[in-house]
């Protein structure tokens, strides 16, 4: 293995290698449909409403889940090593891109499933400037429609937006922009029942959102166990595929049953007081999506130095992003999930309030935030992020690094600088 290789991270929980094998089943039904078959199916972003693609039994391909997919194959320095020569600028933007990369590289021997084939619709909301630019070519490579969705300014700045969303999120996301974000979901499911036959359901979809606060409910539980648990009983390793996994399939019987039984395996090593340290001396947050090129760094410190990674995004934000009351409004409720999603991930002062309400929740001692330097929505909070926590008595370290383009990325060289930081800061 080169120097510049990633490790394989440690498994501890039964679960996780069921979410794993479920994910791999899905995966191979998926490429069935939509290869095999020629089902009719979608290509979204994260941040865009899955629900309406799951009512209407479309298959989805996520986007931020095909550049994990991708990446995790090794195949992102050749994809984007192919933008460049098709005349893309070396500093595109990685994570939203790769598909697209993958798509003009065009070289079904070395693509996962032999390529994406034409799908029906590909659906992003406008959160930067490139978003428009990615999908628009990537709908005109593969010879289809571009559903864009607006991101609009958002004049209600609550830096405890987490602690009302859940029942008060009218007044959080502000009535105006759930509008908008209703209409356009009602623009969308015209497009889809036109394109694909399909009907849409609203029936379903009330009985979707309550399964979803179901299985959310479930999650935000584990959070809350791990959070408080002294020594931290489950490593992001675990956590990250037990939430990310049912999050793809969110609502569904598996779905709920999964983040069930991953509420209760975090609870049964609580009560046993099972650490993934053998002694646990440092609590770090990392900020940021995943390094899936990478997920053993995680680990790296955990016997060395007692340094565990308790904390990231994904888990904790199910909770205050995720359910929601639905007050016999449906679709404002579901618009509501979806108008800001990532905004509050990465624009302050939601980002930097959430996050410092976290760390203290946590008793995190020093955070790793990763600054993808092309990605710039992922860059967007993190100055003011990282003031707001030192503010608060939290170090911070920026990685500059990307979660799916290896290219720069040295294994052992980030593993000592986490090791440099933390000594430095008089943690070890």
């Amino acid at each position: 293995m080169s120097a510049t290789a990633g490790q394989r991270s440690r498994k501890d929980l039964a679960c996780t290698a069921e979410a794993t094998a479920y994910q791999k089943a899905f995966g191979a039904e998926l490429k069935r449909r939509v290869v095999e078959a020629g089902e009719a199916f979608a290509v979204a972003q994260a941040d865009t409403p899955h629900e309406i693609f799951h009512v209407m039994d479309i298959p989805l391909i996520t986007n931020q889940w095909w550049s994990a997919y991708i990446s995790a194959k090794q195949l992102s320095t050749r994809y984007f090593n192919t933008m460049v020569e098709h005349g893309y600028p070396d500093n595109s933007c990685k994570y939203c891109s790769l598909g697209l990369a993958c798509t003009l590289a065009n070289d079904p021997a070395t693509a996962p499933w032999g390529g994406l084939p034409k799908p029906a619709v590909l659906v992003a909301r406008l959160t930067c400037d490139c978003i428009q630019q990615v999908f628009s070519q990537w709908a005109d490579a593969l010879n289809t429609d571009f559903f864009p969705m607006e991101a609009p300014a958002w004049d209600y700045k609550d830096p405890e937006w987490y602690a009302h969303s859940n029942d008060d999120w009218e007044t959080v996301y502000q009535p105006g922009r759930i509008a908008l974000m209703v209409a356009e979901l009602e623009e969308l499911i015209e497009l889809l029942e036109r394109k694909t036959g399909r009907r849409f359901d609203p029936a379903r979809l009330e009985t979707l959102m309550h399964r979803i606060n179901e299985q959310e409910g479930y999650i935000a539980e584990a959070a809350r166990m791990i959070g408080e648990a002294r020594p931290c009983p489950v490593s992001i390793a675990d956590q990250m595929p037990n939430t990310m996994i049912p999050q793809w399939h969110r609502g569904s019987d598996w779905a709920v049953a999964h983040a069930r039984k991953f509420r209760d395996e975090v609870a049964e090593r609580v009560k046993q007081g099972i650490g993934v340290a053998a002694n646990e001396k440092l609590r770090l947050m990392w900020i940021g999506a995943g390094v899936w090129h990478d997920p053993g760094f995680y680990q790296a410190l955990e016997q060395r130095l007692g340094a565990v990674f308790v904390w990231s995004m994904y888990m904790p934000f199910a909770g205050p992003q995720y359910i929601r009351q639905l007050h016999g409004r449906t679709m404002e409720a579901l618009a509501s999930r979806i108008c800001s999603m990532n905004e509050v991930l990465h624009l302050p002062p939601w980002m930097n309030g959430w996050m410092v309400s976290e760390a203290k929740r946590c008793g995190i001692d020093a955070a790793v935030m990763l600054v993808p330097p092309d990605n710039r929505l992922s860059q967007s909070g993190t100055r003011l992020t990282t003031l707001a926590l030192e503010d608060a008595g939290v170090p911070v370290l920026a990685l500059d690094a990307d979660m799916v383009d290896a290219k720069t990325w040295d294994h052992a060289a980030m593993v000592e600088m986490v090791e440099r930081f933390v000594v430095d800061a008089g943690l070890a």
